[in-house]
């Protein structure tokens, strides 16, 4: 291709990738696209990633409309293909009109968001996109015990971090009067009432279907009870019930709480209140009010769909569509805050972004790129069976994505010496792509090398191998030391090892994740330490940079000597 040709081919891939990541190209994305597309660039990928750089820059410059009009004047084709990957990624939303959708997500913000948090934001934000409508992130923050700034940041971030733009960002607790008007409104017109009975008789009662004397009190004592909820009545004194039908088939239905009394200090509202309203009658009236179309969330709460409108209802509220979508699990890995809560309560993981953990800042220690988590969500689809797709899924898109870009290096684990007599002493030139042109590396190499363990061990007198870009070797001898010959430098149909040279080996620390929980038992050995030696070259490399050890597998550089395993 010429040098024109180059260019405009990856302007017309950041102007597509820029529209789909609503307005900031990325560069490793275009390079992936790129090079799946037109496999013989390889050969050229430093030029062409150089070229990507100065266009995403240039483009990322420019607002949305501008963007749409550059693709639509250069490849029109690209830009209706766009919207056709998008229409088709995603069944149709149900009585949805073009640029009238808003959907939202609605964190609580008691932990930092995981993968199932990122089905559900995608999900959301695919839909709104579809129909030139709106995202809502909003933050259901009315239990201050559980709640924490720090939440509130890391779901910011990890959403950011995936590429979600909210149109709109806020906090259910700056609506607090509001709810209080329609829980006053429930009062009013007998759809609620203070009850005061002891915690373990709602639950028998409501297990029993057995309405309590609370039920039938006047507006008079609902509202005095109301009022000291306020002020005078202690934590689990009083609690505001739902009037529903305590002989519903429907538990849910049995005269829920609707307020209660918690007081905590509140990350955002400190003492201002204590009397908080429960997810059920908040997401009910937070979503009608912020003109939510189709409210959509995982299909756990299906059975509380008939509180939600019931509460609608009632107040006479505009009314969103709910839908339900199956939740993300995989064998082995908690999707689950509560239990990802307790992992590093009890010790058992140090931190959320412990590379072991489904959190997304986890995955992105990992070496997991947003984009891979997107494709593989959307590559789900939206239904409700419950499926538990294999982590191979997400690891072969990964992989597909960093492969192009990624330096090859050699490591070796549990080392051991070789000795390699009459061994030439001369400089090697490797490249550090096999397909890509990446530059080449010189290393010096002379009689002595580190090898894998396991290579050494399968090493027997009289066999051969190559170490792979320098010479051949002839075993002679199998101890604490390898010992063999140099044996020419012409390519032969035998083994091939990785090796270090001694005197360009640099201490690796390789840190492998693996299945956290195994038959629903913590595995304690979750997390393997492999210690090795690579090349001094990977001093070079900053971290979040990937490489793939060769014969090992692709790491994530994640300070300075030590790397996580991202996959095989």
């Amino acid at each position: 291709m010429t040098d024109d040709e180059t260019k405009s081919l990856v302007r017309k891939f950041v102007l597509k990738n820029a529209l789909e990541h609503d307005g900031k190209a990325r560069s490793d994305t275009v390079i992936a696209k790129i090079i799946g597309l037109k496999p013989e660039l390889r050969k050229e990928v430093r030029m062409i990633l150089d070229e990507i750089n100065v266009v995403v820059d240039d483009v990322n410059k420019l607002n949305i409309n501008e963007q749409k009009a550059d693709l639509e004047r250069i490849a029109p084709e690209m830009l209706v293909q766009e919207h056709k990957e998008q229409k088709n990624a995603l069944p149709p939303l149900p009585n949805a009109e073009m640029c009238k959708v808003v959907t939202r997500f609605p964190p609580e913000p008691n932990g930092y968001p995981h993968i199932g948090h990122a089905k559900a934001v995608i999900i959301d934000e695919e839909y709104a996109k579809m129909y030139d409508g709106k995202l809502i992130l909003r933050f259901d923050d009315t239990n201050p015990l559980k709640e924490k700034l720090e939440y509130y940041d890391a779901i910011k971030n990890g959403i950011e971090w995936l590429g979600v733009k909210p149109h709109m960002i806020k906090n259910t607790s700056d609506d607090m009067e509001l709810i209080y008007k329609y829980g006053t409104q429930m009062l009013e017109i007998d759809a609620a009432y203070v009850c005061m009975c002891a915690i373990n008789t709602i639950r028998e009662n409501r297990r029993n279907g057995v309405e309590c004397e609370c039920r039938h009190l006047d507006h008079g004592h609902n509202f005095e009870r109301w009022e000291k909820m306020f002020s005078e009545y202690e934590p689990s004194q009083a609690v505001v019930r739902f009037n529903g039908d305590m002989k519903s088939e429907n538990t849910v239905m049995r005269d829920p709480t609707l307020f209660r009394i918690i007081d905590a200090e509140h990350p955002l509202q400190g003492h201002k209140y204590r009397v908080w309203p429960t997810y059920d009658l908040a997401t009910s009236i937070e979503d009608s009010v912020d003109g939510v179309t189709h409210a959509i969330r995982t299909k756990e709460y299906e059975l509380r769909n008939e509180l939600y409108y019931a509460i609608i209802d009632k107040l006479q509220l505009r009314k969103p569509l709910m839908m339900e979508f199956s939740r993300l699990e995989f064998d082995g890995i908690p999707v689950s805050k509560r239990k990802i809560k307790s992992l590093i309560e009890e010790g058992l993981v140090k931190s959320w972004n412990d590379p072991r953990m489904p959190t997304l800042i986890g995955m992105k220690r990992r070496g997991i790129l947003p984009q891979a988590i997107r494709e593989f969500i959307l590559t789900l689809g939206f239904t409700k069976a419950n499926t538990k797709p294999p982590l191979d899924v997400l690891e072969s898109i990964n992989r597909k994505m960093i492969d192009p870009s990624s330096i090859r290096l050699f490591f070796v684990n549990n080392p051991t010496i070789l000795h390699v007599k009459n061994a030439p002493v001369k400089n090697i030139k490797i490249k550090n792509h096999p397909d890509a042109y990446m530059g080449v590396r010189e290393v010096k190499v002379n009689d002595t090398f580190y090898i894998a363990g396991d290579d050494a061990k399968k090493m027997k007198p009289g066999s051969e191998v190559r170490l792979i870009g320098a010479y051949n070797v002839k075993i002679d001898n199998v101890g604490e030391k390898i010992i063999g010959t140099y044996n020419g430098d012409e390519l032969r149909n035998i083994s091939k090892i990785q090796w270090v040279s001694k005197n360009n080996e640099v201490k690796m620390t390789i840190m492998v994740p693996k299945t956290l929980y195994v038959d629903e038992q913590y595995n304690s050995t979750s997390l393997e330490i492999i210690e090795g030696y690579s090349e001094s070259y990977v001093s070079r490399l900053k971290p979040d940079d990937i490489a793939q050890f060769i014969r090992f597998g692709f790491c994530r550089i994640d300070s300075t000597n030590v790397a996580i395993l991202t996959h095989r």
